[in-house]
């Protein structure tokens, strides 16, 4: 897979709790100057932890299918845990809560882009961190809700939470079945264009849906055009309560997210380095402690009867119960829906955010094992990814994936290995067990908030220029996506795909053919043959040779081409029996061993090749002069 760079200003904001970029952007997170001396300190304390992890993602061979190490292979926690340290107990602890106080504000806010109960976001976060410590293999990676999957699950959904609850159980079994089948590599037909196109739409909905929030408006349709229409059109009703908190809270956030850049700009004196850890702290907590503020003002204004501000209300209390989702549902009036009916309520949604989840948590998890030097194994996260939605299914979660904020976070703060999520799991759990009646009181703009700073990053307009200077026909697929994603998530992902695909296609048959002349025409190939490109290819020898008066012998170069098939081979049959037609001569040069065996097995009469270019010419001049 193929990373773009991200400019230096972006790449500062790596630590960002709530960013939630690209996976394509990843490998910028870290500006070298600031992280360098980090880096190194972190990889000698988890020096164990990566050698270990080498091991574990080795590959297993068949006959050891039953050994200890294919049973180390699917269960890592097997490979590290025995050889834990007391050091990286007090590592994976401060990285574990340093992200639990960072997931819960954003599962929270989340959980209102999903249009479900802001409990729901909570009930998604938890058991990502207890899975992935048995079964995952980046000791950085934290599982949980992400805005672009809550925004996925509302596009297929509509805010129904048990059927979003179903969701997760489906998308996890098909995660889990895609990595015991190795079918990873299907991921790899998601292009860059079509992922930034996405990204960036997500973004500008998922921040403008937040709008109405700000704005404390009331009855907005969820259909982006509509929504867009409609906030305009009721801004005179807008709430003063909710707009002054809301822009007070967002500009907090934007005063302490530009503080944590300048502390990671650059070195710091010896003598500020408390300051700076105090205030790296506060920055890194700021989603929290933002909305902590914002409900203690809401707080008072309720205790003194004036219901100024849009709360969130009565959440569910305690933990969720553990049972399987329901596979049917009962509509307002009281129609039974079925298992069936609801399946094909979700369309391609099903295919859509399983993908979309693998590709974004494997992304993060890639970028994160390159920067602190271990390994990661694809096909095993993508059982992790899988096993979390399936049991996170039975405490009613919808659909999560690895998230890069917090990832950044966690990877930041030292974290040795991936116990830091249990940590942070269990974080969650005591904010659903005692503070679910202090929830009641969050202002939904300072929800609206943080999901704003949280998407804004993620829309890099940039990129646009930089296609344009690279490679013009990219920005088809981009804006392909990027306009379907306004009308359904889905449709631009899907429409972004068959574009990058039939591009892909048409560059297959049409592959890249130099023609030069050295007395007889030499036509060098540089890719592949393959059917698609069997008819361009005879196009090309027959309108340089054999339409030429006189016709000409050929030279064709296949020093580049390395996968041959029938559909070609046919059609080089029907073009030798052309030449033999007009008595000149075609000549094949420099094959590659794999290429010369399909052509000696298809025993294609007239079939000549040499060791050179030279020799094939010297071959073709003196077959002419014979034949004069």
């Amino acid at each position: 897979m193929t990373w773009d760079k991200i400019s230096a200003e972006t790449g500062s904001q790596h630590a960002s709790e709530d960013m939630e970029l690209s996976p394509l952007a990843l490998p910028c997170i870290y500006p070298e100057k600031h992280t360098a001396k980090l880096t190194r300190r972190r990889r000698l304390d988890c020096s164990s932890y990566n050698t270990m992890n080498r091991l574990v993602v080795r590959p297993v061979s068949a006959w050891r299918c039953c050994s200890c190490n294919t049973l180390k292979a699917w269960i890592p926690i097997l490979s590290w845990l025995p050889r834990y340290k007391l050091k990286w107990l007090q590592m994976d602890l401060l990285a574990g809560l340093t992200v639990g106080l960072t997931t819960v504000p954003q599962a929270l806010a989340y959980a209102e882009v999903a249009g479900l109960p802001v409990q729901y976001g909570l009930y998604s976060a938890f058991m990502g961190g207890f899975i992935y410590t048995v079964l995952g293999t980046s000791k950085d990676v934290t599982l949980g809700p992400t805005a672009i999957m809550s925004l996925l699950c509302f596009s297929v959904v509509g805010g129904q939470p048990h059927r979003a609850v179903l969701l997760s159980l489906l998308c996890g079994l098909i995660q889990a079945v895609m990595a015991l089948l190795r079918l990873g590599f299907l991921l790899d037909f998601i292009s860059f264009p079509v992922i930034k196109g996405f990204t960036c739409a997500a973004a500008v909905t998922i921040g403008f849906g937040q709008v109405k929030n700000i704005l404390g408006l009331q009855g907005i349709p969820h259909q982006f055009y509509l929504e867009v229409y409609y906030t305009f059109y009721k801004i005179p009703e807008a709430r003063v309560g909710d707009v002054v908190l809301g822009l007070l809270c967002l500009t907090l956030l934007v005063m302490l997210m530009c503080m944590k850049m300048r502390l990671d700009s650059g070195p710091v004196p010896a003598y500020s380095r408390l300051a700076r850890k105090l205030v790296w702290a506060v920055a890194t907590m700021r989603n929290a402690l933002v909305v902590v503020a914002a409900s203690l003002i809401a707080f008072s204004w309720e205790a003194y009867g004036h219901h100024v501000f849009t709360i969130t209300g009565k959440t569910s209390q305690g933990l969720p119960p553990f049972r399987p989702p329901s596979t049917s549902d009962t509509t307002a009036n009281g129609t039974i829906v079925s298992f069936g009916e609801i399946v094909d309520g979700f369309g391609g949604g099903l295919a859509v955010i399983p993908l979309m989840g693998l590709l974004e948590s494997i992304a993060i998890a890639k970028a994160f094992a390159s920067q602190n030097d271990y390994r990661i194994d694809a096909n095993q996260e993508l059982l992790a990814i899988g096993v979390t939605n399936i049991m996170g299914s039975f405490v009613s979660a919808y659909p999560v994936t690895g998230s890069f904020g917090r990832t950044a976070v966690n990877s930041q703060t030292g974290v040795c290995t991936p116990a830091g999520g249990i940590v942070t799991s269990v974080v969650v759990l005591l904010s659903l067990a005692f503070l679910m009646p202090a929830f009641y009181y969050i202002p939904k703009a300072s929800l609206a908030a943080v999901i704003i700073c949280a998407v804004a990053p993620m829309v890099d307009y940039c990129v646009v220029a930089k296609m344009w200077r690279i490679r013009k026909l990219d920005l088809l697929p981009f804006f392909v996506t990027f306009l379907l994603s306004f009308w359904q998530v889905q449709y631009g992902i899907v429409g972004g795909v068959a574009v990058s695909g039939v591009l892909l296609l048409y560059n297959m048959a049409r592959p890249q053919i130099k023609v030069s002349d050295h007395g007889a025409l030499v036509v060098e190939l540089n890719s592949g043959l393959s059917f698609p490109a069997a008819e361009y290819l005879s196009h090309v020898i027959h309108s340089h040779a054999l339409s030429a008066s006189p016709p000409r012998s050929l030279v064709l170069d296949c020093h580049h081409v390395s996968i041959i098939d029938y559909t070609v081979i046919s059609e080089l049959r029907n073009v030798l029996r052309q030449f033999k037609l007009r008595g000149v001569q075609l000549v094949f040069s420099r094959l590659q061993p794999s290429v010369l065996e399909v052509l000696l097995a298809a025993e294609l009469e007239g079939l000549r090749h040499t060791d050179s270019v030279e020799a094939a010419l010297l071959q073709t001049e003196s077959e002419n002069l014979l034949d004069d």
